[in-house]
């Protein structure tokens, strides 16, 4: 008997309870549902915006491939409106700077690229962007504006031997022998096996008259 009065006792306290509470779980309950369909659409959404910008891209990439970059041009715009934070659209700044430059188009070049320094992700993207800008304004004659680029770098983590490299090329056109051998040796020692042209920067140094040892031709030293 004791046991079903604490039993009957139990029960009523749990009433009593819920009677109290029974909005706060019923709101919590929504509030919980209703964040998980939210985050539901959220992830559909973004699923969908991701294929939309596959789309706009890969139009646009059959278009450059057909030498028509009239017909490219609207996709990408549409890409830099709608799609700015997207992966693909720093592609397709990237690829647009590539045809642009090619055609003797440097400013709408350099456009392409500044966009993808200001909103490409992954950050590698923007690095890319900013070391093909700082080459493209040495090529027009503004080291100043080429130092400025590779100086403004996050960071060089992966790109280390191409900005040596452009520094060198940099303090070459400055008539800064001494500094562009440093350079392009730095840029030498820093390039991994297998990666980049290192022939073209032992060139560099034999023009200049800096020595280059037989090791640099492995990567192991200058």
């Amino acid at each position: 008997m004791a046991d079903l009065y604490d039993t009957h006792e139990q029960g009523e306290r749990v009433k009593g309870w819920l009677r109290e509470n029974g909005s706060a779980i019923v709101m919590g309950l929504v509030l919980a549902f209703g964040l998980m369909f939210g985050f539901k659409q959220w992830q559909a959404w973004e699923t969908s915006k991701r294929q939309q910008a596959s789309a706009e891209y890969q139009v646009l990439i059959g278009f450059i491939e057909a030498n028509n970059m009239d017909a490219a041009v609207p996709n990408y715009e549409v890409l830099k409106a709608e799609f700015p934070d997207s992966a693909y659209t720093a592609m397709s700044s990237l690829m647009m700077a590539k045809v642009r430059l090619q055609a003797g188009q440097e400013d709408l070049a350099a456009s392409a690229l500044m966009h993808a320094i200001e909103n490409a992700k992954p950050e590698p993207v923007r690095v890319i962007a900013r070391e093909r800008l700082a080459r493209l304004r040495l090529s027009q004659g503004d080291t100043a504006a080429a130092s400025e680029l590779l100086d403004g770098a996050a960071s060089e983590t992966g790109f280390e031997s191409q900005f040596a490299e452009i520094r060198g090329d940099i303090h070459l056109a400055k008539g800064e022998t001494e500094l562009a051998i440093q350079s392009y040796k730095t840029a030498l020692e820093a390039l991994e096996e297998g990666v980049g042209n290192r022939e073209l920067l032992k060139i560099k140094l034999e023009t200049l008259g800096a020595p280059v040892s037989e090791d640099a031709a492995d990567g192991s030293g200058v």
